[in-house]
């Protein structure tokens, strides 16, 4: 049975990686550059907010939230992006992948720059403002999600597709380093010009006002790059699997693509109507379920797993920097001092760990496949959460504390080069053209409720299991690092055992992938082979 493609989605799909691409990967990567220093600075300042808005005298740890503030503010934030995932992913299928790509750096720009602006006659009106900003700049970061990664599928070509997507996702690994040097430059600044004395010698003076603008000005300046993005965005061209395989305007695909592949494409409007013919089905369709339901089950559960794993190691660092002592007791520091030192340890970790797990996954992408990488993360994540939860103890004494810090550091590698990136990268590919960024976003929004499971679940959890009074420290002392860690184990079998469910995307076209886009030409419907189509 003969098949035919469109000519013009054959030549992206066989097209040379070009300058193109990486247009569209700086435009793209720029934004989620902005998106990953905008939701992690906020960890880099929550215990500076909590020495100058909570401060009591005589508490143990004066740089605590209490737990109700630290939850909402991270919760917000969350929940925020469940909603962009889901309504901009809706968008996107609906209206186009570009109509929104521009809104979405608008909302990112509104809420980083306005979080900054906060105000108050009380901490806690402070705060509720500061999350009432942090939920819409939410919605743009979630929005983001599924546009950049579909704009980047559909713009790529066949052999370097993941790289290609890996790389827009690896630019958050940036911007988390990006809010880690701005985080130290303004502390160290502020600390040299005002220099307050420890803890302490002098409680009150420990935090000098000034250090209130310190958080203010590291928000702030989250949106700047994402200034930078707008313009581009609203210049980029609709995607031609867009135009062509949704919007089914074969002319106007052809005319887009001519101009960024410099070749002259024809329409074929008749090969359109025929390819799309009867492929409107929904995602709670019986016909999406028998073709992509367990595809979706398995992009859903192992996003979820992974945040979970995630953001609940973001929440024991803070423990076990503590025990490592890189950051030291807070009564022996100032807030700029302590705030210096957390932002100068997760600068080392996203150096050593963070960073090179994101590059080491655009070079072996495309080579090893998305699954090989997702199973090789998940499986080194859970061996080295039993070793270090296994030796916790003795790996926190003098002298073999640097151990812990390797180990740790290789869970953020084997995330980053593991599921943190396919997970991304999988459902941006596998799905057909018109659910594409609903899929995506449905898979997204999935992993933020893991995020939320992960950061609240662990948020006691994390605390130490010495008996510690409530009251005193404003936290229960919760079941410790070592227990959490023995849980998050678990939870990467979980991550094992769903990548099964998903098919292995590396070297084929996005068409041959879902069953869209290319026919039969004598009218048989390519969906009558779908175990050849997408098989398991």
């Amino acid at each position: 049975m003969a098949r035919e493609q469109l000519q013009v989605l054959h030549a992206l799909d066989e097209a040379r990686t070009q300058r193109y691409h990486a247009w569209a990967v700086v435009i793209a990567g720029m934004g989620f550059f902005a998106d990953a220093y905008d939701l992690f600075c906020i960890t880099l300042v929550t215990r500076l907010l909590g020495r100058i808005y909570y401060h009591v005298p005589g508490r143990a740890d004066p740089g605590r939230l209490p737990p109700r503030v630290d939850a909402a503010i991270t919760g917000v934030t969350f929940c925020g992006m469940i909603v962009g995932q889901l309504l901009f992913g809706w968008l996107g299928d609906k209206v186009g992948r570009k109509k929104f790509y521009g809104k979405t750096v608008m909302l990112m720009i509104m809420g980083s720059f306005l979080s900054g602006l906060s105000f108050g006659n009380t901490a806690e009106g402070v705060m509720a403002t500061l999350c009432f900003w942090r939920f819409w700049l939410g919605v743009g970061i979630g929005g983001d999600y599924p546009l950049s990664a579909t704009i980047m599928s559909e713009y790529s070509n066949k052999r370097t597709r993941g790289s290609l997507i890996a790389a827009v996702f690896a630019m958050e690994g940036f911007g988390v380093l990006a809010g880690c040097i701005v985080t130290l430059v303004v502390s160290a600044t502020f600390q040299a010009r005002f220099n307050p004395p420890a803890y302490e010698e002098d409680p009150l003076a420990s935090t000098p006002p000034q250090a209130d603008y310190v958080w203010r000005i590291i928000l702030m300046l989250g949106a700047i790059p994402a200034v930078f993005t707008y313009r581009w965005r609203v210049m980029m061209p609709e995607t031609a699997r867009y135009t062509a395989l949704v919007a089914r305007d074969a002319e106007k695909a052809a005319r887009d693509m001519s101009k960024v592949l410099k070749v002259e494409f024809s329409g074929e409007p008749d090969k359109v109507e025929i390819i799309t013919k009867d492929k409107d089905y929904g995602v709670f369709s019986g016909r999406f379920a028998r073709r992509h339901g367990l595809h979706l089950v398995g992009a859903v559960a192992c996003w979820f797993v992974l945040d979970v794993v995630f953001y609940s190691q973001n929440i024991l660092q803070e423990e076990i920097f503590n025990d490592v002592k890189w950051v030291p007791e807070a009564r022996t520091m100032s807030a700029l001092e302590e705030t210096y030192r957390v932002a100068r340890g997760q600068a080392i970790i996203a150096l050593c760990g963070t960073l090179p797990g994101y590059w080491f996954t655009i070079a072996f992408v495309d080579v090893v496949g998305r699954k090989a990488i997702q199973f090789l993360g998940f499986v080194m994540m859970k061996g080295l959460m039993l070793v270090v939860a296994t030796f916790y103890h003795s790996l926190t004494q003098p002298g073999r504390r640097i151990w812990l810090v390797v180990m740790y550091t290789f869970t953020f590698f084997f995330a980053n080069f593991g599921p943190n990136s396919t997970t991304f990268i999988i459902p941006a590919e596998i799905f057909p053209a018109h659910v594409r960024t609903t899929c995506h976003g449905i898979s997204a929004a999935a992993g933020k409720v893991g995020a939320i499971v992960g950061s609240f679940g662990f948020l006691y959890a994390s605390q130490r299991a010495d008996g510690s009074d409530e009251a005193e420290t404003g936290y229960p002392s919760g079941i410790g690092v070592r227990a959490s860690l023995f849980v998050l184990a678990a939870c990467n079998v979980l991550g094992i055992l769903f990548t099964f469910l998903l098919p292995e995307p590396n070297g084929r076209s996005l068409e041959e992938l879902s069953g869209e886009g290319s026919q039969a030409i004598n009218g048989e419907d390519a969906d009558l082979g779908d175990s050849k189509v997408l098989p398991l």
